[in-house]
């Protein structure tokens, strides 16, 4: 009869390959992830999306791990050594996996060259190129850590006077007394059905509030309860609250840059692409939304199924039909027609960056190509294109490897805006229409819920 520690040194190989061959999954899907059924595609994305944007973490984790267990005799049969060898192999897979995110400030470089011009970067502050070629390996292994000093944070803003937690906004600004800065509007996704303005481009938006930009993070209404206008119709109340209200944070209301990853990619494209539409914009269609550039990330750019290059839409259809805008595409064809970015693509088009991930499974990147090769073929203004290779859907959301280079990337095209579009008078072609511009139903106080952090 085995002696208990004897049974358990007996039993440590195979512990080790069953630990082994669960890391290998993860690793493989990381590179393959699985595209349908839906369930297996949401589990598979992140699986993926964790392992990818982590993977320093994994490889050191993974070190100790294979570290400890030979120590205390993981290789004393068998199966401890064919796990070390397949744990050696998943290791060499999370380093290219590491090789491919440092070249992501590469990858932008070229993108902005392509889409700007070769002398898109004259004029600009070397230094700021410079500080892409360097990753900030703390944050790195602080995935969650995004505060930056110097920043504030005021919170819960209503943008709309009637207490709803779903028409609130935060604030990201310099603490530095400064005035007319440029105004960045991040827009969450989720789906058009969860998440909000605490969970997303938060590394983005630390980051720019450091470097003199004031940043609003937004809460919309969100579907079941909402039915498809009410999104785009609050993104856009908000950006009236930001004309009335953002100079007293030391923002110009006239410089307003609207972001947003996968739905809020969606409604990031919908709000550059339907200034001052009067359909979404009830009761308030005097109010200027209009915006100076447009940066969609990972975002749905087609709700018609006509742009997806073959690939099937992972069930998007039957979500917007069900949950979004409650209505079959055979029966109401035009309302998904308009809800569609690319179907609203126009030569005043505003200045654009699209980024997406070249494994993105929830949001398939041919409708990114066809949206960014639609905006490029329609828009007088310029395009940046970047196809991520190796990246998946949200990879931005936590500080990573390619979060840090990607902020760089987007800091550059930012500063490469505002020398060719600098704050002042807008040309009369995007000029807010006649009447008063103002937010919908402003509160009183336009704090009345507000709470600053430092």
């Amino acid at each position: 009869m085995l002696r208990p520690r004897e049974t358990e040194r007996r039993m440590l190989p195979w512990l080790f390959l069953i630990l082994a061959v669960w890391g290998a999954v993860l690793v493989l899907v990381s590179f393959l992830p699985p595209r349908k059924p839906a369930l297996l595609m949401g589990i598979g994305f992140f699986a993926a999306w964790t392992t990818t944007e982590m993977a320093p973490l994994y490889v050191v984790g993974f070190i100790a791990f294979i570290t400890v267990l030979i120590v205390f005799g993981a290789l004393s049969t068998w199966p401890g050594w064919v796990a070390l060898a397949i744990a050696i192999g998943s290791l060499f897979w999370l380093l290219t996996s590491v090789r491919g995110a440092l070249r992501t400030n590469q990858v932008f470089l070229d993108a902005l060259r392509e889409g700007l011009g070769p002398n898109w970067d004259a004029n600009l502050d070397p230094a700021l190129e410079e500080a892409g070629r360097h990753v900030s390996w703390g944050r790195v292994l602080l995935p969650f850590w995004f505060r930056r000093r110097g920043v504030q944070r005021v919170r819960n803003i209503q943008y709309v006077d009637d207490g709803s937690r779903r028409h609130r906004l935060d604030i990201y600004r310099c603490k530095a007394k400064r005035e007319a800065m440029p105004v960045l509007l991040q827009i969450h996704g989720g789906g058009w059905m969860i998440s909000n303005k605490d969970q997303q481009g938060k590394p983005l938006q630390w980051h720019l509030a450091k470097r003199g930009w004031v940043c609003v993070a937004i809460n919309y209404r969100l579907s079941p309860k909402a039915t498809w206008p009410d999104h785009l119709v609050d993104c856009k109340r908000a950006l009236g609250w930001i004309r009335e209200h953002i100079a007293e944070f030391g923002g110009d209301p006239d410089y307003v840059v609207v972001t947003g990853g996968s739905a809020g990619g969606h409604l990031t494209a919908m709000m550059g692409l339907t200034p001052n539409d009067p359909e979404y914009q009830p009761g308030f269609e005097d109010v200027d939304t209009t915006v100076r550039a447009m940066m969609p990330f990972y975002g749905i750019y087609d709700w018609t199924g006509a742009w997806t290059d073959g690939h099937k839409d992972n069930g998007l259809g039957e979500v917007l039909e069900k949950y979004i805008v409650k209505q079959k595409l055979a029966d109401a064809p035009e309302v998904f027609a308009s809800a569609s970015p690319i179907n609203r693509v126009t030569p005043d088009a505003p200045r654009t960056m699209i980024a997406h991930g070249e494994l993105d499974t929830l949001a398939p990147i041919p409708m990114a190509r066809a949206f960014a090769a639609k905006m490029r073929a329609t828009s007088r203004h310029e395009v940046v294109y970047v196809e991520l290779k190796g990246a998946h859907h949200a990879y931005d959301v936590y500080n990573s490897i390619r979060t840090m280079h990607s902020i760089t990337g987007v800091d550059l095209f930012l500063a490469w805006l505002i020398r060719v579009d600098p704050p002042g008078p807008r040309s009369p072609a995007v000029s807010a229409p006649a009447g008063k511009t103002g937010a919908v139903a402003p509160a009183t106080d336009p704090r009345p819920t507000a709470r600053t952090e430092h």
